[in-house]
């Protein structure tokens, strides 16, 4: 049996978050209907399904998941947090962690929901 998955997101502006999540993840738009928009990973490419469920309330809370976006090992982590706040991400934390031999950022994306960058 083969399995595949999907992550589904919450949000005010499906359109925005899709193109956000796209650009930053080198993802493809899939499809749209109603509220909903997908993306997936370029052709060759492994990796889950998004897709961005627009919804009338706020996000109101901290996520109790959440997506790490893990750079390449010798990636400058400082550039791609530019690079994704360019895009519309925020810093929710203005100093990177640094914990277990990694460093990284938490930052918010257009909706508000945290995700990391990661530098091993």
């Amino acid at each position: 049996m083969r399995h595949t998955l999907t992550i589904q997101f919450d949000c005010r502006d499906g359109r925005r978050a899709a193109a956000f999540w796209a650009e930053a993840l080198g993802y493809r738009a899939f499809g749209s209907s109603g509220p909903y928009r997908s993306i997936v990973p370029p052709d060759g490419v492994i990796g889950p399904k998004l897709v961005f469920q627009e919804v009338a309330e706020p996000k109101t809370s901290k996520n109790r998941m959440h997506l790490d976006i893990d750079l390449d090992p010798g990636a400058d982590l400082e550039a791609e947090v530019a690079r994704l706040r360019a895009l519309g991400a925020t810093l929710a934390s203005a100093d990177p962690i640094a914990e277990e031999g990694m460093r990284w950022y938490v930052l918010r994306d257009p909706e508000g929901n945290e995700f990391c960058v990661v530098a091993a």
